[in-house]
């Protein structure tokens, strides 16, 4: 890609990539991380042309639950008190409420990749929040005050042209 002088790394995180909820906690911090690293990607690799965009669903349908690690033993559950079930009703609250809500289709997901990746460089979103139950909107103002300080702090540093891809024809020119 630094070659070419043009590329795209697409990063998916999540929307629990900007907010914790409990009984996530090592999913939140690896998407925290690739927010992270994203960051840092794209200052870093602007100047030689490589854009970097994150897709930020929230929760969707789909067989991720039936992946989540489970407990080997249950017998550690017993010093817990009441919180022992409390992971269990929170998914299984969670599944109902994506149930109730047709409308959090995993193709949004899908199609806003495909939107991503046809945006012309230079021209993309940094952030892509793709979600249909009500934690777009919220975080997406987050995201938009954050994209405020960084460029902000980015320019206080003299560094605003880090923010900036430099696209194959500027390269050229």
């Amino acid at each position: 890609m630094r070659a070419r002088g043009d590329g795209l790394i697409l990063n998916i995180s999540s929307l629990l990539g900007r907010v914790a909820l409990p009984f996530y906690g090592p999913y939140n911090a690896s998407k925290w991380a690739l927010e992270a690293m994203s960051e840092n990607y794209r200052a870093e690799l602007s100047a030689f042309g490589v854009d970097i965009a994150i897709v930020e669903p929230g929760g969707f349908p789909t067989r991720f639950i039936d992946n989540l690690m489970q407990p080997t033993t249950r017998d550690r559950d017993s010093g817990y008190g009441d919180m022992a079930g409390a992971p269990k009703a929170s998914l299984e609250g969670f599944e109902g409420f994506l149930a109730a809500n047709p409308q959090q289709n995993p193709q949004l997901v899908a199609d806003a990749v495909v939107d991503v990746i046809e945006t012309a460089a230079g021209a993309r979103p940094f952030r892509t929040e793709v979600d249909r139950i009500g934690m777009a909107e919220p975080l997406k103002g987050y995201n938009d005050h954050l994209a405020q300080v960084t460029e902000g702090l980015f320019t206080n540093l003299g560094m605003e042209d880090m923010l900036k891809l430099k696209t194959a024809e500027e390269a050229a020119a």
